[in-house]
């Protein structure tokens, strides 16, 4: 099956009851998240070997941290421990036309300090199939940066592909630094996931009518195996339309689109990238197949409180070629 490994922070999230504002709220849901590590517990639901690496507290706190992604079957074993504190982050679930609000508490966290020497790349690697890496990872700051480059380094030296989910955030870096960024560490990727207005900002490619014109010139730029733009049409905080689109330098195909009353948004973008690695580490999904599975893994994480997609193979493939009837299962 193949084992992948991913990189990144691995933080607390804190949020109101229900749809509360924060100055309403007076105490804050608990759960544990982040980009790569969210990915790698889909991918352990989803039956795939996954090994998460980043560094942690040694305090309770970390220990909560680390316990959180263990439960589900997640390899910790590279996770170092050390430094004072755990990155967090507050959500403010919207509602209707509010939508919502994300605020960062991440400044010095352990892993934001951590630096490239510390880990053992040789162990990390040992036996990877898989690399992936989000852009919210070298934005944290030059050390998480050089952590980044090293890392697709040794991924790319060993023959392990590498998918880079370019994941832009503008709250942690300017454009211009996410630019300089993603033209160094993209030559290293096989699969790059990005979205129309990513692809317009950072690398200035006007959306088209499907997007081909976008892939193309990022295959071309970056030697990319497949390019895979996700697409988000908002009704409301509460009801998006989603589907995504694959190429992979001579084909393209479109996903299911699906139309959705959202539970919780955050970790939509990870269940894809989930999605389509599994997909692409077995035999018999093809590039149409591979659409389907990741864009149907993405729709139920909406439907699935914080931030990791807790469904199982079966229930994804029931929803991208089975028979949705929604009827309760007995």
């Amino acid at each position: 099956m193949g084992k992948v490994v991913t990189l990144g922070e691995l933080m607390l999230r804190l949020s109101p009851e229900g749809h509360q504002r924060f100055v309403q709220a007076e105490f804050f849901r608990a759960v544990y998240g982040g980009a790569e590590a969210n990915v790698a517990v889909s991918l352990a639901n989803l039956g795939q070997e996954a090994r998460f690496i980043s560094k942690l507290p040694e305090n309770e706190i970390g220990r909560a941290a680390l316990c959180s992604v263990q439960k589900y079957g997640v390899d910790t074993s590279c996770i170092l421990r050390g430094g004072k504190r755990l990155g967090i982050y507050y959500l403010e679930q919207g509602a209707s036309q509010r939508p919502d609000r994300v605020i960062y508490d991440r400044e010095n966290s352990a892993f934001a300090l951590s630096e490239e020497n510390e880990y053992d790349w040789d162990k990390i690697f040992s036996g990877a199939d898989w690399f992936h890496i989000t852009g919210i990872t070298p934005a944290l700051g030059e050390n998480c940066f050089r952590i980044s480059e090293r890392a697709v380094r040794e991924a790319k030296s060993r023959g392990v592909t590498v998918s880079f989910d370019v994941n832009y955030r503008k709250s942690l870096w300017s454009k211009d630094r996410a630019k300089k960024a993603m033209e160094k560490l993209l030559p290293y990727a096989d699969v790059c996931i990005t979205n129309e207005t990513q692809a317009s900002e950072l690398f200035g490619l006007p959306a088209d009518e499907n997007g081909s014109k976008i892939a193309e010139a990022l295959i071309k730029k970056f030697d990319l195996q497949i390019v895979a733009l996700t697409y988000r049409r908002t009704v409301n905080a509460n009801r998006n339309n989603i589907w995504a689109v694959l190429f992979d330098g001579g084909n393209s195909v479109c996903s299911k689109k699906y139309e959705m009353d959202m539970v919780d948004r955050v970790g939509g973008g990870d269940a894809f990238a989930a999605g389509l690695i599994y997909a692409q580490m077995h035999d018999g999904y093809d590039l149409q197949k591979s659409a389907n599975f990741a864009e149907a893994a993405s729709c139920l994480k909406h439907s699935v409180v914080g931030d990791c997609n807790l469904v199982t193979v079966a229930e994804v493939e029931q929803l991208a070629w089975g028979d949705p009837s929604y009827r309760v299962s007995r």
